[in-house]
C-alpha cells in the first residue's frame, strides 16, 4: 500500500471529478444554466482539441473523414473511453463505446452526453459544413454502451433525432424545442390565470419539464395534434402527468377559450357514471329531483378529459361511442336528443388493446378514442428531467410552505437518481414535500425515501451476473464484427480467442455473419 494517500489521484481523475461536481453545482442554478454551461464548455473545448490535433499532425486544410474519425476517437480514448469505429461513409459516421470516460458516476449526470454531442458535432460542422449527432444508446441512460451517429449530410439526417450543428453553432434543434416549450408554457399559463383567479397565490401554474428526448417528442406531438379535432388517447403509468399533457393540448387548441373539464372515471361509482357524464332528467331515478347537466354539456365547445377511461361501464361506453360518432346525446331518463360539440381526450394506465381482446372494452370505442396516441414515458425513462423537476417542485413547495430551500445536496440528488420512482412525478412530489417540511437552511440534506431492502438469493444473483456478462460479450462481439467487417480471423485476434470459439459464440447469440459481410460490401 502506498504511503501517499493521494497516489491514485491523476490529472484525468481530477478533471473528471471536477466536471462532475461542476454539473451538480450548476443543476442547482435553474433549468437552463446546466445546459448552457455544457454547451459553452464543449464548444470551446472542441475548438481547442481540433487546433491541438492540427498542430501535432501539421494539417491546415479542412479535415477529411479519416482525420476526423482519428480525432474524435483519440479525444475520448485518451481520457479513459473505449470508443471504436462501427461504420463510415461520406454521409454518416457511427462509433460505439463500452466505457465512459466519466466512469459509472455519469449515470447521475446524463446531461454530460450533450458534451460529447457538441464536441463531435462542432468539429464535424466546421470541417464538413453540417452535422447532426444522434446518441442512440448511452451508458448514462443505463444502456450498457454508447452508440453515436454523426450525420454530415442534411438529407441523410432527416428523420433522425439529434442536435444539428452548422459551422460552430449547435442547436438548431435545441432552439426549436426551447421556442416550442415556451409557446406551450405561455398558452398553459394564460389558461391557468384565466380559469384560476380565485385560487390562492401559494399555488403556481402547471409546467411541463421536457429536457429528455422522449418528452421533447411529446411537445412536438402536442403542437401537431392540438389544432386538430382528433380524439387523443394518452397512455402512461400512474403519476406521469397525463392530465398535464391533456391541458397543454387544450391550451394550444382553438378551444382554449372554452371549458376544459377533467373527470376521473374510476372515482365515480358505476351506478352514477352515466348520469355524471351525460346528465339526467327529473324523475329519471330515485333522488333525481331536477334536471342535471352532465360533464359533456358543461364542456360544450371545449375539451373533456376522461381519465381512467378503461373503468367505464359497458352502458357508458355505448353512450360515449354515440357522442363521438354522432355528436349528440340523451340525458339519462330523457327523450330529447341534444347536440354537443366537445373534443374528447382520454387517458389510461392500462393496456386497452389487451382489455379489448378480453371483451372488457368495446373494440369500436377503442378505435374512436385512439385516433392519436401519446405514450408518456415513466420517470425512470427520462433521467435528464430529474434535476429540473426537483428544482421546479422545490420552488413550488417553498411558496406553499414559506420555506427558503434553494437546492438539494449531492447525496440527496444521488438518491433521487438511483430510485426507480414507481409512482413517477406524483411520488417525487410527495417525497420532496414530506422532506422539505423538516429541512432547515438553504439546502435539503435529508430525503425521506426508503429503498427496497430485499436481497436477491445467491441463485438469482448468479443468473443476473451471467445474463449481464452475456450481454456484454454479445455487444463486444457485434462491435468487433462491424469493425472488422465480418473477418473472423481479425475478430478472434481482437477478442483473444480462437476462430472456432468465435463461430460458437455466433451460434450461441444467433448472429448472422453474412449481415456484417454485406455491410462491408455496401460500404
Amino acid at each position: 500500500m502506498s504511503n501517499n494517500p493521494l497516489s491514485e489521484l491523476t490529472p484525468v481523475f481530477f478533471l473528471q471529478t471536477f466536471i462532475l461536481e461542476l454539473m451538480h453545482a450548476s443543476e442547482q442554478q435553474g433549468q437552463k444554466h446546466c445546459e448552457q454551461l455544457i454547451e459553452h464548455i464543449a464548444k470551446t473545448a472542441g475548438c481547442f482539441f481540433e487546433e491541438t490535433y492540427r498542430e501535432n499532425t501539421h494539417k491546415s486544410e479542412q479535415l477529411d473523414i479519416e482525420s476526423y474519425i482519428e480525432l474524435i476517437l483519440g479525444i475520448k480514448n485518451n481520457i479513459g473511453g473505449q470508443f471504436s469505429l462501427v461504420s463510415t461513409n461520406q454521409d454518416c459516421i457511427t462509433v460505439t463505446n463500452s466505457c465512459c470516460p466519466f466512469g459509472e458516476q455519469v449515470i447521475n449526470f446524463p446531461e454530460l452526453c450533450r458534451m460529447t454531442s457538441s464536441v463531435f458535432g462542432g468539429i464535424a460542422a466546421r470541417n464538413f459544413g453540417y452535422a447532426k449527432v444522434e446518441i442512440k444508446k448511452s451508458i448514462a441512460r443505463r444502456d450498457g454502451k454508447c452508440d453515436v451517429c454523426i450525420y454530415t449530410n442534411p438529407q441523410t439526417a432527416k428523420g433522425h433525432a439529434g442536435m444539428e450543428y452548422t459551422d460552430t453553432t449547435p442547436v438548431k434543434e435545441i432552439k426549436d424545442i426551447d421556442e416550442l416549450h415556451c409557446r406551450i408554457e405561455t398558452s398553459m399559463q394564460r389558461l391557468w390565470h384565466k380559469q384560476s383567479r380565485q385560487i390562492s397565490k401559494k399555488y403556481q401554474p402547471p409546467a411541463i419539464v421536457a429536457k429528455s428526448p422522449m418528452m421533447q417528442k411529446i411537445l412536438q406531438s402536442i403542437e401537431i395534434v392540438a389544432p386538430t379535432l382528433a380524439t387523443v388517447l394518452i397512455q402512461g403509468q400512474t403519476g406521469v402527468g397525463k392530465e398535464l399533457i391533456a391541458r397543454a393540448i387544450h391550451a394550444m387548441s382553438d378551444r382554449s377559450q372554452k371549458p376544459f373539464i377533467a373527470i376521473n372515471c374510476g372515482a365515480i361509482p358505476e351506478s352514477l357514471i352515466e348520469s355524471a357524464l351525460f346528465g339526467h332528467e327529473k324523475g329519471a331515478f330515485t333522488g333525481a329531483i331536477e334536471v342535471h347537466q352532465g360533464y359533456f354539456e358543461r364542456a360544450e365547445g371545449g375539451t373533456l378529459f376522461l381519465d381512467e377511461v378503461d373503468s367505464l361501464s359497458p352502458a357508458a361506453q355505448t353512450r360515449l361511442l354515440r357522442v363521438i360518432q354522432e355528436g349528440e346525446l340523451e340525458r339519462v331518463g330523457g327523450r330529447q336528443t341534444l347536440a354537443v360539440d366537445v373534443r374528447i381526450i382520454s387517458a389510461t394506465n392500462q393496456d386497452l388493446e389487451n382489455l379489448v381482446k378480453q371483451d372488457l372494452f368495446r373494440n369500436d370505442l377503442y378505435y374512436r378514442i385512439n385516433v392519436v396516441r401519446l405514450s408518456i414515458p415513466s420517470l425512470a425513462e427520462r433521467p435528464e428531467d430529474l434535476p429540473y423537476l426537483v428544482q421546479l417542485i422545490i420552488q413550488r413547495l417553498n411558496k406553499k410552505y414559506n420555506k427558503g430551500v434553494e437546492s438539494v445536496s449531492r447525496e440527496v440528488m444521488q438518491k433521487i437518481r438511483a430510485y426507480h420512482w414507481p409512482g413517477n412525478v406524483r411520488e417525487l412530489e410527495n417525497i420532496l414535500e414530506r422532506s422539505i417540511l423538516f429541512a432547515s437552511g438553504k439546502e435539503m440534506t435529508e430525503l425521506d425515501l426508503d429503498f427496497p431492502t430485499e436481497a436477491k438469493s445467491v441463485i438469482e444473483w448468479k443468473d443476473v451476473k451471467e445474463h449481464t456478462l452475456a450481454k456484454i460479450e454479445q455487444s463486444f462481439l457485434e462491435t468487433a464484427l462491424k469493425q472488422h467487417h465480418g473477418n473472423i480471423k481479425r475478430v478472434s485476434e481482437n477478442m483473444g480467442i480462437t476462430s472456432r470459439a468465435v463461430y460458437a459464440k455466433l451460434k450461441k447469440y444467433k448472429i448472422n455473419l453474412a449481415d456484417y459481410r454485406e455491410l462491408n460490401q455496401k460500404l
